[in-house]
């Protein structure tokens, strides 16, 4: 049987990372535009089997509604980036990472970050998928 061949666009190089993070998961907002909590309602590019809850790992483009935080951003819904992850992932090196806090980034329609500075580490797998939040992050760990 021939299948039809697709092609899918990608943001960036992806790979194979521990998701802890499933949609109903909120998150710290770790940049400066306002928003202080927020819901994931939706991971971009998810794929799997029927019924199960989508997740994201280091470095997913996720849609969430800003919980808390400005009252011109709460109950929007917004784009962000996860930059962190408090389960644990193993990089191609063999080093195993994770970090305190769960944690993302709002980000615009042509994936710059919405804020203008980063507080805390963000992933190297999040700064390689999204090249833009290296110009505003504190550290890449």
């Amino acid at each position: 049987m021939a299948r039809a061949l697709r092609k899918r666009k990608k943001v960036g190089p992806r790979r194979r990372i521990a998701r802890g993070l499933p949609v109903g998961a909120r998150v710290k907002c770790s940049d400066n535009s306002g928003a202080k909590v927020l819901q994931i309602i939706g991971v971009k590019g998810y794929k799997g089997p029927k019924n199960r809850l989508p997740s994201a790992s280091v470095g997913d483009l996720v849609i969430v509604a800003v919980k808390e935080g400005k009252p011109d951003l709460v109950h929007t819904v917004q784009r962000a980036v996860i930059i962190r992850q408090r389960a644990p992932f193993r990089r191609k090196n063999g080093e195993v990472i994770m970090f305190e806090d769960n944690a993302a980034v709002l980000i615009k329609p042509d994936n710059s970050p919405r804020g203008t500075e980063i507080k805390g580490p963000v992933a190297r797998e999040a700064v390689e998928r999204f090249p833009a939040l290296s110009g505003v992050a504190s550290m890449v760990v």
